[in-house]
């Protein structure tokens, strides 16, 4: 340390320094000159500059994230913040706390948020677009009837296709109310009938250029029910009403051309159709004629009798089938009725000895229960003259004649004697 109070150290000098920028903030507008966002850097270093100075920077990656835009080379921006002082190096940065777009890159940045939002909803799809028309008879044109570009337009179609009629709404293409006379012109050739309708204005600035990034703008071109060709500014200018129209020209007489076909190229074209339809005509002719002659050699133009030949066959082809049918039908009918005959028989055989069985039983029951066989053991039956069997000593008197009936023939008796078995055990 000097002894002299004035005097400071270089580190003791830097610190006051770095205290003293601390304080101060402020805001800076200037053009993004260099970038460098290394990876593993906790910062994005970048230089800010005008016509006479240049300014280092740098931006820690947190609060840079909060920004909705990446920091890229020529953007002019606003950069919010204070003087950092690395005191070891002497190096002098402006330490950015927060950053935004300035002027024009405002603007752009809020018009990419809208493509990218009309986009995400398909107003944007080719296959939403509407074809556009080869000859339209009537062409809707909305403009300044001031302007340089409805000149252009107007003689481009005369030139080109003279045939048309254009139906012209004369609207203020940039200002306040802009956007709503755009509207209220699409609207109004709709109305009356055109097959295309131009939307056309000259060159111009960014800011010029504004009412054909509206939002409202955009949706009326997407769902308008003509086809709707843009040709607004010049090559490099391109706005939301180009990205959903249904064709987009570079320049006003460009979407002039897009419309309207160049009389050469439609005599051309209209040859190379006519040239296209005889030859059509001529190989359908001869298409017709080879099928015709065709025609001709059949043989039911050739031979009457063909139709009837082909029913005879039919008709003989019928009768062999049924012809087999039948004999195949009467063959399976004869084999089942053969069968049958020798179930019967079979069943009938079976159905005798089971009756015979049961009648040799019965036969033997009846037998053993016939007085003709009690007879044949050397019995005999005593009848009266009536006829009735006498059962009892009782039952007849002495000289009656009784009738014996033996195994082989008949006895005529007379009572000469009666005893009862109580008499005779009485004895």
């Amino acid at each position: 340390m000097s002894e002299n109070p004035e005097t400071l150290s270089v580190s003791q000098a830097l610190k006051v320094a770095k205290a003293s920028l601390q304080k101060i903030s402020m805001t800076v507008l200037g053009e993004v000159s260099e970038v460098s966002d290394k990876p593993g850097y906790k910062a994005v270093y970048f230089t800010l500059a005008d016509e006479q100075s240049a300014l280092p920077c740098l931006i820690w990656k947190n609060n840079l994230a909060q920004t909705q835009f990446a920091i890229r080379q020529g953007m002019l921006v606003e950069a919010a913040g204070a003087f950092s002082l690395y005191a070891p190096k002497g190096r002098l940065n402006f330490e950015v706390r927060t950053l935004r777009l300035a002027g024009e890159g405002a603007l752009r940045l809020k018009v990419a948020e809208l493509a990218v939002r009309l986009e995400a909803l398909g107003l944007m799809d080719p296959a939403r677009k509407l074809p556009i028309p080869i000859a339209p008879l009537r062409i809707g044109l909305v403009t300044s009837p001031r302007g340089k570009a409805v000149h252009d337009v107007l003689r481009t179609l005369r030139r080109r296709f003279p045939l048309a009629q254009i139906v012209l709404a004369g609207v203020p293409v940039e200002g306040a109310h802009a956007v709503e006379a755009l509207i209220d012109g699409l609207h109004a050739t709709a109305q009356a009938g055109v097959e295309v309708t131009l939307l056309v204005r000259g060159g111009g600035s960014y800011e010029d250029l504004m009412p054909f990034n509206d939002e409202a703008l955009a949706r009326v071109i997407a769902t308008s029910p003509v086809p709707i060709v843009t040709g607004i500014g010049h090559e490099p200018d391109t706005t939301i009403a180009d990205m959903v129209a249904s064709a987009r020209a570079s320049t006003p007489t460009a979407a002039a051309e897009r419309v309207s076909p160049d009389g050469t190229e439609l005599l051309l074209h209209l040859d190379s159709q006519a040239r296209r339809m005889r030859h059509g005509k001529r190989t359908r002719l001869a298409r017709w004629a080879a099928h015709l002659a065709n025609f001709e050699t059949r043989p039911v133009l050739t031979d009457p009798k063909h139709p009837l030949l082909r029913r005879e066959l039919a008709l003989e082809m019928a009768q062999m089938r049924l012809t087999t049918a039948l004999d195949d039908r009467l063959g399976r009918s004869s084999s089942f009725l053969g069968g049958g005959e020798a179930r019967m028989k079979a069943l009938g055989r079976g159905l005798i000895a089971d009756r015979a069985n049961v009648l040799g039983i019965l036969t033997a029951k009846l037998e053993s229960l016939s007085p003709l066989a009690v007879l044949a053991r050397g019995y005999a039956v005593a009848c009266d003259e009536d006829g009735h069997i006498v059962s009892s000593v009782d039952a007849v008197d002495w000289g009656a004649r009784i009738d014996l009936r033996l195994r082989d023939g008949l006895l005529a008796c007379r009572v000469e004697g009666r005893t009862t078995d109580e008499e005779t055990r009485g004895e």
